[in-house]
Formats: structure tokens, C-alpha cells, sequence
């Protein structure tokens, strides 16, 4: 079937070739609907058929057109009639459209993964790896981490407040709440204003909150309360992510972040503190440990964590002997 009906019954006269070893003979060339006749001028018996489909271009772009059935050459056709040239481009090009083109496909549904990779990559995998990363990896790695974005914090704080006595009752506070996952304290002069949570059990506290007090009771809560919310927001989480997915996967696999993966956290850790977890979550907690809720709810000035509290006011027990309180509290005066 010709593709284009302008041109059926197109005739011109070529130059036609039955074989290589052939010479060249006057034809007429007679566009019909499906086929390329091929006849004597003289006798106009048809000579060959070619199937319209089958019909290629030797030489593109030059003139004459030469034609052939096939790419082996057994036949050729010489053209210098330009609209019989137009019409078998034209029917050429509509054939050549309408036919399958599996690589074609093939090609689409490559490209199709490949974006559908990319997305994944830029919107999914980043999030992805640190989750993982965060339920894979061994305590003494989220304690090496936790130690990363400390040294990075101290840009902004300072070195950690580090009298002698006052490190030994920051370690019996750590001791004392150390079965709800708090295993280092770190007390800072500036920068933090209350209580910050980074991996691996450690807590950072502000001066203020074991200078201005005058009991453990608002310190342990700080800190009890942020490793509570360790456990609910995973600090791991938010490292990598800003580490990234490349150093997240490094680390995985070697067990090591790049040494300046987290160079640049500290203004994002302090950027805007969380708000207080709510007294469901906490009172429980507070419980298990033998806390009062009291002073660390005075020091929010949150009447629900007040009104939650399971000791009433009092704790059943010391948080802390009173010369590791006073040391505690006198941590940055050295």
C-alpha cells in the first residue's frame, strides 16, 4: 500500500540493474500500492517487483537516486526524476514511522528507570540510608559520632567545662540514669541554653542549668528528658542526613564517617531547640528512674509536665550526693 495517495500510478523512466555483474537497461519505474514495478519500455512486460517496505536508498543526499531491493545489491535501480525521488523518499519515511522499532522501546524504558533511579536517589535514598544506618550500626559507632558533633559543637560553646571533681559527678549523674540510655554528660559555658542529645548516649548541657538551681533535680531532668527523645527522634538520623548520602554509605561500609563529614553541624544542632516532649512520654520515664518531674517542669514553666509528675514533688531517692552536686555545679569555675 503506498503511504501517500498523490502518489499512486506515478511512472518515470530509470536505469535498472539485475545483477552486479549485469548491464545497466532503459526502464520505466511505476509507483504502484504496495509495490515498485520495474518494466521494458518497449514491450512494458514487468522486469521485477520490489516491495515498497524493502525499497533503500544507496546513496543518500546525491543524484541520481540509486535504489535496491535489499542491501546485498543483487538488484539496482538508477532515479533522476525528482518527483518519482520525492514520492519513494515520502513513502520511505511514512513506512519507515509506522514500522516497530523494539530498540526504540527499549530505549524509552531504559530512560524511564534510569529517571525513576534518579528520583530515587535525590527524594527517597538519602532518608533511606540514614534510617538504616541508624538501626544498623553498633553503640561504640553512634558514640563515635556522638563525639564528632561535640568536637564540632565546641566551635560555638567552647571545650566542655572540665574541672577534675566536676567530670567525676557529671560521670555518677551519667551512672545514676544510666538504664534510661544516658551514658556521658557534658556540661558547656555558652551556646546551648538548656540540654542537647547526640548519639551514642551523650548529653550536653548549659552551665545554667546546674549553676542557677539548687537541687540535681532540673540537670537529671534535662538530661533524662533528652535521651528520651533520643530514643524517639534518633539524633543518628539527623548526622547523616547532613553528612550525606555518599559519606552515610562510606561509613557503612568501612565503619567510618569522613573526617569532615560533620564539619558545620554545630549551627544546625543549635539552630532552634525542640520543643518538650509531652508528659505521656515522659512521666513513665521519669518513673522507671525515680525522678521527680517537678524542677524540670518549673524550669519549662509547663503546668501539664507539673501535673503529670508520678512523685508528686519529691523524689524517692537522691539524685546525686551532696558533694557531687557541689561539684557539678562549680564544673566551669576552673
Amino acid at each position: 500500500m503506498t503511504a501517500l495517495r498523490k502518489y499512486q500510478r506515478l511512472e518515470c523512466v530509470g536505469l535498472w540493474r539485475s545483477s552486479p555483474q549485469a548491464q545497466r537497461r532503459d526502464v520505466v519505474v511505476a509507483l504502484r500500492d504496495a509495490t515498485l514495478v520495474i518494466a521494458d519500455p518497449r514491450t512494458e512486460q514487468p522486469l521485477s517487483h520490489w516491495s515498497l517496505p524493502a525499497v533503500e536508498r544507496m546513496n543518500p543526499g546525491d543524484d541520481p537516486a540509486l535504489y535496491s531491493p535489499d542491501r546485498g545489491d543483487s538488484e539496482t535501480l538508477e532515479i533522476a526524476d525528482p518527483d518519482m525521488i520525492a514520492a519513494l523518499e515520502t513513502v520511505r519515511g511514512v513506512l519507515e514511522r509506522r514500522r516497530p522499532h523494539p530498540g526504540r522501546l527499549r530505549g524509552w524504558v531504559v530512560a524511564s528507570i534510569l529517571l525513576a533511579v534518579a528520583a530515587l536517589a535525590v527524594f527517597w535514598l538519602p532518608g533511606a540510608v540514614s534510617r538504616h544506618a541508624a538501626v544498623v550500626l553498633p553503640e561504640t559507632t553512634r558514640a563515635d559520632l556522638g563525639h564528632m558533633a561535640l568536637a564540632d559543637l565546641t566551635r560555638l560553646t567552647g571545650s566542655p567545662c572540665a574541672t577534675p571533681l566536676g567530670r567525676r559527678a557529671a560521670a555518677a549523674l551519667a551512672t545514676r540514669l544510666q538504664s534510661a540510655g544516658l551514658h556521658e554528660v557534658f556540661v558547656v559555658r555558652d551556646g546551648v541554653p538548656q540540654a542537647l542529645a547526640l548519639p551514642g548516649g551523650i548529653v550536653v548541657l548549659g552551665r545554667d542549668v546546674v549553676e542557677s538551681t539548687e537541687d540535681p533535680e532540673t540537670a537529671a531532668g534535662f538530661a533524662l528528658a533528652e535521651v528520651t527523645r533520643a530514643k524517639v527522634t534518633d539524633p543518628v538520623v539527623r548526622l547523616l542526613d547532613y553528612a550525606g548520602p555518599v559519606a552515610t554509605a562510606r561509613l557503612l561500609a568501612t565503619g567510618r564517617l569522613p573526617e569532615d563529614a560533620l564539619d558545620g553541624i554545630a549551627e544546625s544542632l543549635l539552630a532552634q531547640a525542640p520543643p518538650p516532649l509531652a508528659e505521656t512520654i515522659l512521666a513513665p520515664v521519669f518513673k522507671a528512674q525515680g525522678l521527680s518531674m517537678r524542677a524540670y517542669a518549673s524550669a519549662l514553666q509547663d503546668s501539664a509536665l507539673a501535673q503529670a509528675d508520678p512523685f508528686h514533688g519529691t523524689s524517692p531517692a537522691p539524685i546525686l550526693a551532696d558533694r557531687d552536686w557541689i561539684s557539678l555545679q562549680a564544673i566551669c569555675t576552673g
